[in-house]
C-alpha cells in the first residue's frame, strides 16, 4: 500500500516579494485621495451650475431704457432735423384713406367740371406724407393717378409740396410756403405752370398759382387751388378743388 501524499508545504514570501507587495499597496493608497477629489468635483459641479443659474435668474434685469422719439440734446444736428416735430406730428395724424371731390374750373366763367368717386391714400415715408389718389374700385372714372408729397422742412423753417398728375401735361408742380404757418390751414405758392388748354392746339397758358389746405375737423378738409392767368387783367379765381372726407 502506498502512503497517502501530504500537501506540499506553504512558499516562504522571499524578500524580493515582500518588497513588490509593499510597493503596489502604496500605490493604491496615494491614488484613492484623487479619485475622492475628483469624484467630488464631479458631484459638485451640477450644484454650482444649479446654483449659478438660479443665481442668474433671481437677479433682476436691468431697467429697460424709456422710449422717445425726441433726440437729445447732445444729439447731432442731423439727427434732431430728422425728428417729426409737431409739424410733422399733424401730418402723421392726417394719414389714412380719404374720399374725394374734384372740381375744375380752367377759366373764370366755365363751368365747373366735377369729379366724384375718388380716394386718396395717405401715409408717411419718413418725414413725407405721400398721398395717391386715383378712382375709387368700382368708379367709372377714367384711370389716373395723383401724387403729391408735403413736408415740414425744419432747416428752412418751412414747409415743402410736391404733385404730380397723370391727367394732365403740367410736369412736376413744386411749391413752397413763406414760413413756418402755425395754424391750422396752409398756403402753399406754385412755380409759374403753363396749362395746355382743352383744345385741339397747345395754347400755353401761363399761370400762377397757389394751394391752399383747408381743415375744418380731423375728418375733413379742402385742398384748393388759386389761379391768375398772364393776360393783363389780373382777375383771381378757384380753378381747382378738392375735398377730403376721412373713411372711419
Amino acid at each position: 500500500m502506498m502512503s497517502p501524499t501530504s500537501p506540499p508545504a506553504p512558499r516562504r514570501e522571499s524578500s524580493h516579494d515582500h518588497r513588490r507587495r509593499t510597493h503596489r499597496t502604496r500605490r493604491a493608497i496615494g491614488i484613492l485621495p484623487a479619485c475622492i477629489y475628483l469624484s467630488a468635483c464631479a458631484a459638485g459641479a451640477p450644484l454650482q451650475a444649479q446654483t449659478t443659474g438660479a443665481a442668474a435668474a433671481a437677479k433682476p434685469a436691468p431697467a429697460a431704457k424709456p422710449a422717445t422719439s425726441a433726440p437729445s440734446p447732445s444729439s447731432s444736428a442731423i439727427e434732431r432735423m430728422l425728428a417729426l416735430g409737431p409739424e410733422g406730428e399733424e401730418l402723421t395724424r392726417r394719414s389714412g384713406t380719404w374720399t374725394v371731390v374734384s372740381t375744375i374750373r380752367v377759366t373764370p366763367n366755365a363751368p365747373p367740371m366735377v369729379t366724384a368717386g375718388l380716394i386718396a391714400e395717405r401715409t408717411m415715408v419718413g418725414l413725407y406724407q405721400q398721398e395717391i389718389m386715383r378712382p375709387a374700385p368700382g368708379s367709372n372714372t377714367p384711370d389716373f393717378r395723383r401724387i403729391a408729397y408735403i413736408t415740414f422742412n425744419r432747416v428752412e423753417g418751412r414747409y415743402q409740396y410736391v404733385s404730380m398728375d397723370t391727367r394732365f401735361p403740367v410736369g412736376i408742380m413744386p411749391a413752397w410756403s413763406f414760413g413756418a404757418q402755425r395754424g391750422p390751414d396752409l398756403t402753399f405758392q406754385f412755380e409759374p405752370l403753363a396749362f395746355v388748354g382743352l383744345g385741339r392746339e397747345v395754347e400755353g397758358r401761363m399761370f400762377r398759382s397757389n394751394f391752399v389746405i383747408t381743415r375744418d375737423s380731423e375728418d375733413h378738409e379742402f385742398g384748393r387751388q388759386y389761379w391768375i392767368q398772364s393776360d393783363g387783367t389780373a382777375q383771381e379765381w378757384l380753378a381747382v378743388q378738392y375735398e377730403y372726407t376721412r373713411k372711419r
